[in-house]
């Protein structure tokens, strides 16, 4: 029996990664044959429309949820990272700084590329009201009715702010407050859970959405749908060599490339699952083994997994410019600005959800421009062909973020980095636990090597 462990550890990983492939090939499959239906008869394409409308009620259904719950935990983390000294305090400013300038790459490429001008998909059957009113008006209108209202109601921003208060005040609390933020962390891991089981009709949504544009605009779309994913791509891959690599050599002296091939094999693991997540615990293990304290390490990476979300950031902001483009209603400056700052407080929190980008993509359009929205249906027949890029943006961005901030600090030793880069220190796999599930929760645990190899998370990094 002991023979056999090592296998069926092996396997346990495999059939979790079949379930998600599932939905893969099914998205794939109902994105092809929309654009084959849209195509061979548009007017039948046109009425499956309401297919995608449908999966899109679902998602905006989540996105009160899913903003209430990740922005409560959020500030829960930035509390307690912020306690352990310079190390939470280094790592917020710099998790600040790239996300926003991120976010702004996004923007710039997305007003460049233009990719769904053009198209003037039909459709939008939102009313802007309220054009007139004026900036006391706007502040007035965050204000909610009641405490709980936001969370039954259509405005995204009052659910950011009594977020925002929830969260602050919890965190006053100190220990008192503990047991309010691990029932919100219930209710959080409830309302995934829900968006993870409407995520299962993403083939419906995508066949009927793709197949209704189709029908409507042609081959435009098919070519405005692969210029977006086109300009991701690349715009993913310039921000990790141009960008991270920039900040990498200038602070660390490292390599970029050496980087990347030591974690070839978590990349592997990333593009099998669509998520970062999965590579977190050996993440730990090899900023560890590369010579980054443990201390650092363990503050640094579960807390870049909620607010290091390069790649997302990137995402959210070409989506919004290419929804708004495709229904024939860009949008202006001041928009794009205004949605920018709501991006960089709402992606934290949600890192390794599948589907939390589109329900916080639905929230940033629902706040600034609800008659976008539907728009999102657009997007879902190739958020899944994006979501590699975004996971493989956001882990780069966190381990390059580690190796910066062990730096800052002076808690990393050079000449290990050398080495094991160089492939003089190999990384022992027996010393990575695949199985373990870690998630990048508030605590910042760091990941403490057991005497037979497996993994024990050891809360406050900081008394290490």
């Amino acid at each position: 029996m002991a023979e056999k462990q090592p296998a069926g550890t092996g396997t346990t990983p495999r059939r979790r990664l079949d379930k998600s492939h599932y939905l893969y090939i099914a998205v794939i499959v109902a994105v092809v044959a929309g654009v084959i239906v849209g195509l061979a008869s548009p007017d039948t394409g046109v009425a499956l429309k309401p297919l995608g409308t449908g999966f899109v009620a679902l998602i905006k259904m989540m996105i009160s949820p899913v903003i209430f719950c990740t922005i409560v935990l959020g500030i829960g983390s930035i509390a307690k990272a912020a306690t352990v000294g310079r190390v939470g305090g280094l790592a917020l400013l710099y998790f600040l700084a790239m996300s926003t300038f991120a976010l702004v790459i996004g923007l710039v490429v997305g007003n460049v590329l233009h990719p769904g001008e053009g198209l003037s998909i039909t459709g939008a059957s939102y009313e802007a009201e309220g054009e007139a009113e004026t900036l006391v008006d706007f502040a007035l209108g965050i204000i909610p009715t009641t405490l709980v209202s936001p969370l039954t109601g259509d405005s995204v921003l009052q659910t950011l702010f009594v977020a925002l208060l929830v969260g602050f005040a919890i965190q006053q609390l100190g220990a008192r407050g503990r047991p309010a933020l691990d029932a919100v962390r219930l209710i959080q891991g409830i309302v995934f859970r829900v968006l993870t089981m409407i995520l299962w009709v993403a083939p419906v949504g995508a066949f009927g959405a793709i197949a209704g544009v189709v029908g409507e605009t042609g081959w435009g779309a098919v070519l405005a749908l692969g210029t977006l994913m086109l300009g991701f791509y690349v715009t993913c891959i310039l921000f990790i060599v141009l960008v991270l690599g920039t900040v990498l050599r200038l602070v660390s002296g490292v390599n970029i490339f050496k980087l990347m091939k030591y974690l070839a094999r978590e990349y592997l693991l990333i593009v099998s699952t669509s998520s970062s997540e999965a590579a977190l615990p050996r993440l730990i293990s090899k900023m560890e083994h590369l010579g980054v304290s443990k201390p650092v390490v363990g503050i640094t990476v579960p807390t870049g997994y909620s607010f290091n979300l390069d790649g997302t950031a990137i995402y959210l902001t070409m989506a919004s410019l290419f929804i708004a483009s495709a229904l024939g209603t860009p949008l202006s400056i001041p928009e794009q600005v205004g949605m920018l700052a709501f991006m960089i407080i709402a992606s934290k929190g949600a890192a390794g959800v599948t589907g939390a980008g589109l329900a916080t993509l639905a929230g940033g359009l629902q706040t600034y421009r609800p008659d976008l929205v539907d728009g999102v249906g657009l997007i879902v027949g190739i958020d899944r062909f994006m979501s590699e890029a975004r996971a493989l943006t956001n882990f780069t961005g966190n381990a390059v973020a580690t190796v910066v901030i062990g730096t800052w600090t002076r808690e990393i030793d050079r000449g290990r980095v050398d080495q094991v880069l160089s492939g003089v220190l190999p990384f022992d796999e027996s010393m990575a636990d695949d199985a373990h599930g870690g998630e990048p929760d508030d605590a910042a645990p760091v990941a403490e090597e057991r005497n037979d190899g497996s993994r024990q998370k050891v809360v406050e990094p900081a008394a290490v």
